[in-house]
């Protein structure tokens, strides 16, 4: 082997290992700043969709931005006055689980957005999921899935 490529080599090692070692940093790192409890997207939680709308019109309504409600750190948008009224009195009757992230990755053990369509209430519970595809998967393996997402929920913010 010439010496040119001997340095050549010994030069990609150590970049290697440079580079391996500068991912493991990363990698390691703790998070600078923890999950908000509650999914939020453009300033709104569930980005802007009434939570109560899926228990009274049985579909996602999107909120107004005029009604809201500030609840568990996020500002919540309504479709109607009376929503909104009906929400600040029993947050936690409208609220969907898991902060309204997806239900399978709650049950999976991480976070993962939604989207308003993929919803489903399950005993008087509101979960909603990333896409009609995994709310599909959901559904299949329920109630199991839910217990599971219940499990792992404390954990998963940090």
């Amino acid at each position: 082997m010439s010496q040119s490529a001997d340095r050549y080599d010994r030069r990609r090692a150590l970049g290697v290992i440079a580079a391996g070692s500068a991912i493991a940093l990363v990698v390691a790192r703790p998070a600078d700043a923890a999950e908000p409890p509650v999914f939020q997207q453009g300033g709104f939680a569930l980005g802007g969709t009434d939570p109560v709308a899926y228990f009274t019109q049985a579909q996602p309504l999107a909120g107004d931005p005029s009604l809201v409600h500030d609840w568990q750190g996020a500002r919540w948008a309504f479709a109607e006055a009376d929503h909104r009224d009906r929400f600040a009195a029993a947050p936690e009757s409208f609220a969907p689980a898991f902060g309204g992230y997806c239900a399978f990755a709650a049950a999976r053990g991480y976070l993962a957005p939604t989207i308003p369509e993929a919803w489903h209430i399950h005993d008087g519970r509101l979960f909603l999921n990333a896409s009609m595809r995994v709310l599909r998967r959901w559904r299949a393996e329920l109630p199991d899935v839910i217990a599971q997402g219940d499990a792992n929920w404390p954990g998963i913010l940090g």
